[in-house]
């Protein structure tokens, strides 16, 4: 093992002093860092063994079977080209700290980290200058990887990848296939117990052919009582296409001109625009491909109770999938078709006196000729006709996006249709209206309103002069308005039922009940989740693994064809429009490689001509399933090797308790994905597990939302962002800061290129270097919680690594000072109290006041004139997992040649943990925001620390600049803010 007993020769900044050539500065923590993160390349130190396979560790081993696999997992990153910024970093330094820990205490740690390849920005920028898309996400992985690599994460460097990869576009289109070749069984029975699954087509296919299965009867060609063998080949295939997982279908999409692609409901803001580029959205009819997520509504919605994951999210799944139960009733409409619609209180059917449909519903599609006698003219528009007015007010409905529609209900447009609907509870005709709140994608798009029970139909009543019936008993003198809370039911029977007196409950069963008798509804549970659209008119992603033949019908590529990819096109830009274009329509940038579009195949008929999609996958195809490729990242046999998955991932493995869903152990991101990337993970593993190629039954077992960083962004007299590196404190502006000699106003704002108050971690590298960046954002506060960034403060961080340097190393001559002299009783107190309550911390994620406690230690061994060697030897694997560069060249001087981090994590012995506690009060401003316990004996800058990193201090602080800590020690600290 080299020895460093001489100065160290660097250029960097801040040099230490010819009298201290030894300290720890930014020079000597950059020479550390670089040659550490050469050593561990060099040694294979964070090559993760597999129990089976080609990946074994450093020295050639596979995992030793008495060690706990434990995956932990960073959300997918997207490389930018303008590199990362300082709030990137946290939630990928947080797993690093989380992962060594586990490691030092015995676990088989996996943790890689991959790139999102495919999107939107490489593409918008390949339009703008010609340079191919792959060009410019290769130079930007290029970039994160170094300022990747430089934080010292312990990444498995083996199993990074792409989505741009070939191998893995290969298994992405696979996965695709094994969804188009496969429907939903929801009779068949899961192993566990419940009942549902996917099952591939050609099971499907031979219980028809064997007659085991009735054919469906709502299929173009196929009779009434038809079976299998008197269907011809075409006809075969519809019926079959129609129960795909994979399917395609001329639905309502949400059409994006100025993008010149098709969105996901998903992918659209809440104020009716495109999550990328801030275009209008427009409801289009067009064929796409979609995947039948809601099959899996219930599986999704009831399996949230598995996981651990935080409330907010499961929350934010539950709201978006819109499970409801309730009841489907269907009207009969004078000379049309029947209504159908579903309430979940059908129990005030009594109280209907009209019906809404979507502009979009199929009763309009034909109205009569003339209105109804008796027909309000403020039912009309103004118009002569219902022909007329329905067709004027579509128009006006297509013009907005659904998020629009439903904004604008407050304002109650809509006109009459012409057309009568009797209730099936008392035979009355109701008018039949349309208004564009009413969306054909969410339920049957069509309403019964009842303005006496809802408050938005109260409105619409009012507006049209239309009538009111309650159904609900409320006190005398109850003002006029809708009555949506619960009461008696009144108002309510016919010859054959009466729901007077009942309570709302025992109202819904019976109406329900009743209205199954007499065949005009029935209980049901609807939806807000609708299938995934899954087409996009971009060029960078992923190509559709299908053709289709001279019919137009979609046929799957065998595995050997696969991957299929990307074409050189002329143009990268779909072909856009006006923003607030309509009527275009969608025309991809493949489309304009024919020599790509048009291939001969033989696919077991002979040579034939077939035609490629030219559409291709969203980018969230690639991050669905990118967590299975770490386990096994060069399989080209099958997607993951089955005793991988089963030892990663499988049920009840490593900590996970026993029958668990399974998945990744920790995952850690943003809370922007909730309904995103991780409803869409989980749609397409539990496909993977029906099928059998997962034991898992979840993708991610437990997630972690962390905080954002924030930073101080300053505003002009415009409101335009400045460069925050530019502003100065100047006591002359009235806002005391200026930028360009103007008076600027400061906010808090998340930290990024939009506020102009990104810092980059190349500079605080070079100024302080990785270890106390990692150190300053670990001890910002609570890992959950958004945190400021104040540069200026990261030199805290900075001067406890000094301090921990010195207890070892002499600033002058370099040696190591340490004592082998026994501890005395009150620092071995203070030592195993330290490595108790930073154990619990670290094990609960609570890094800041892990490190706060570290502190304590490493200021208590200060005062000490010469540092037990065995207290800095816990010390320093203690930090090692938040300092790992420092912390791995302490070791080695310490005379260890393996590396700390195979190092055991430190043990208290129970003996010195023994002592009377005090309760401490921690106040802000005098008011208590939190307690903690602590010895008699504490000093103040314990306290201080304590006292500073508890959360509801820093929940109080609120990014505040702290002006005075006043410490009373043992009972009381109060924190005065700036």
């Amino acid at each position: 093992m080299r020895r460093y007993d001489s100065p160290v020769s660097d250029q960097s900044p801040n040099p230490a002093p010819d009298d201290v050539p030894f300290r720890y500065t930014a020079a000597l923590a950059q020479e550390i860092e670089l040659r550490w993160q050469d050593e561990w390349d060099k040694r294979g130190t964070f090559f993760t063994p597999n129990p089976v396979g080609p990946l074994t560790d450093g020295q050639g081993r596979h995992a030793d079977p008495s060690a706990r696999p434990f995956f932990v997992m960073d959300m997918f990153p997207y490389p930018s080209g303008a590199g990362l910024h300082v709030g990137h970093p946290l939630g990928y330094i947080a797993t690093d700290v989380v992962g060594r820990f586990r490691r030092m205490c015995g676990d088989n740690v996996l943790h890689a980290l991959a790139f999102d390849a495919f999107g939107l920005p490489a593409e918008q920028f390949a339009v703008q200058t010609g340079q191919h898309p792959r060009v410019t996400t290769e130079a930007n992985i290029a970039i994160m990887q170094r300022q990747l690599r430089r934080l010292g994460l312990a990444h498995d460097p083996r199993r990074s990848f792409a989505t741009i990869d070939p191998d893995y576009v290969r298994w992405t289109q696979w996965i695709f296939l094994q969804i188009f070749e496969s429907w939903y069984d929801e009779d068949a029975v899961r192993p566990d117990g419940g009942t549902g699954r996917a099952r591939p087509v050609s099971e499907l296919v031979e219980e028809y052919a064997a007659g085991t299965r009735p054919l469906p009867t709502d299929v173009d060609g196929v009779p009434e009582g038809a079976t299998w063998a008197d269907l011809d080949e075409a006809a075969r295939r519809r019926v079959v296409d129609t129960r795909r997982l994979a399917y395609l279908s001329q639905t309502p999409v949400n059409w994006a001109p100025g993008l010149g692609t098709v969105l996901a409901n998903e992918e659209v803001t809440s104020d009716g625009r495109s999550e990328r580029g801030n275009m209008p959205v427009f409801q289009r009819s067009l064929r796409q491909w979609n995947m039948r997520i809601t099959a899996y509504a219930d599986r999704l919605t009831d399996d949230l109770e598995l996981i651990d994951w935080p409330e907010k999210v499961k929350s934010m799944q539950r709201h978006w999938i819109g499970r409801s139960t309730g009841a489907r009733v269907r009207f009969a409409v004078q000379g049309g078709e029947q209504v159908e619609v579903f309430t979940t209180r059908p129990d005030t059917l009594f109280g209907a006196t009209f019906l809404v449909v979507s502009p979009e519903h199929p009763l309009l599609d034909e109205v009569p000729a003339q209105w109804p006698d008796g027909t309000s003219s403020a039912w009309t528009g103004g118009h002569a006709s219902p022909a007329d007015a329905v067709s004027d007010y579509r128009r006006q409905a297509a013009a907005k996006t659904a998020v629009e529609r439903q904004q604008d209900a407050g304002r109650k447009t809509g006109v009459f249709t012409g057309h009568l609907a009797a209730n099936p509870v008392n035979g009355e005709l109701l008018p039949v209206f349309t208004a564009d709140y009413v969306l054909m994608g969410y339920g049957t798009g069509a309403i019964m309103a009842v303005p006496g029970g809802d408050e938005r139909d109260f409105q619409f009543a009012e507006a049209f002069g239309l009538p009111v019936v309650y159904t609900v008993d409320a006190p005398e003198g109850t003002p006029p308005g809708a009555r949506t809370g619960d009461g008696a039911v009144i108002n309510s029977a016919n010859d054959e039922i009466s729901l007077d007196g009942l309570e709302v409950g025992e109202a819904k069963e019976r109406i329900v009940a009743w209205l199954s008798r007499k065949g005009v509804g029935e209980g049901t549970v609807t939806y807000r989740l609708r299938d995934w659209l899954f087409s996009r008119q971009r060029y960078w992603g992923e190509p559709f693994p299908i053709v289709y033949d001279e019919h137009d019908t979609p046929i799957a590529l065998p595995l050997s064809a696969l991957p299929v990819e990307l074409p050189e096109v002329p143009d990268f830009s779909p072909r856009t429009y006006a923003p607030d274009d309509a009527e275009s329509e969608p025309e991809p940038p493949l489309g304009r490689n024919t020599d790509w579009l048009y291939v001969e195949l033989d696919l077991g008929d002979g040579p034939k001509r077939y035609r490629r999609d030219a559409n291709t996958m969203p980018n969230w195809a690639g991050s669905c399933w990118y967590y299975l490729r770490y386990l096994d990242p060069h399989s080209d046999d099958v997607l993951v090797d089955p005793a991988l998955e089963e030892y990663w991932m499988g049920p009840g493995h490593g900590a996970q308790p026993a029958g668990s869903t399974g998945g990744v152990d920790l995952y850690v991101g943003g809370v922007e994905h909730a309904v995103l990337h991780l409803l869409y993970a989980r749609f397409w593993h539990k496909v993977l597990h029906d099928l059998g190629h997962v034991r898992s039954s979840e993708p991610f077992h437990k997630l972690f939302n962390q905080g954002y960083i924030q930073a101080y962004a300053y505003t002009d007299e415009r409101g335009v962002y400045v460069p925050a590196a530019e502003v100065v404190e100047d006591e002359t502006s009235p806002t005391g800061f200026r930028w360009d000699g103007r008076p600027v106003n400061r906010e808090y704002g998340k930290i990024g290129k939009s506020l102009k108050n990104a810092v980059s971690p190349d500079e605080m590298y070079e100024a302080y270097g990785a270890d106390t960046l990692r150190v300053y954002e670990m001890s910002m506060g609570p890992l959950d919680l958004s945190r400021p960034w104040e540069t200026r403060a990261v030199v805290g961080a900075q001067r406890f690594l000094q301090r921990l340097w010195r207890n070892v190393v002499d600033e002058t001559t370099g040696e190591v000072v340490v004592s082998d002299e026994d501890p005395s009783v009150e620092t071995l107190r203070l030592l195993h109290r330290t490595i108790a309550d930073v154990r619990a911390d670290m094990t609960g994620m609570r890094i800041n006041t892990a490190i706060a406690k570290l502190i304590v230690l490493n200021n208590h061994l200060t005062t000490l004139e010469r540092s037990p060697r065995s207290v800095v030897e816990a010390l320093v694997v203690m930090t090692a997992p938040v300092a790992p560069h420092i912390t791995e060249e302490l070791w080695a001087r310490l005379g260890h040649d393996e590396s700390v981090v195979h190092a055991t994590f430190p043990q208290a012995d129970p003996r010195y943990l023994v002592e009377d506690t005090v309760t401490c009060v921690f106040q802000v401003q005098g008011k208590v925001r939190g307690r903690g316990e602590v010895a008699p004996s504490v000093g103040d800058d314990e306290l201080r620390a304590l006292a500073l990193a508890d959360p509801g201090v820093q929940r109080a602080l609120a990014g505040r600049d702290v002006r005075t800590v006043v410490v009373r020690a043992p009972r009381l600290v109060n924190v005065v803010p700036a």
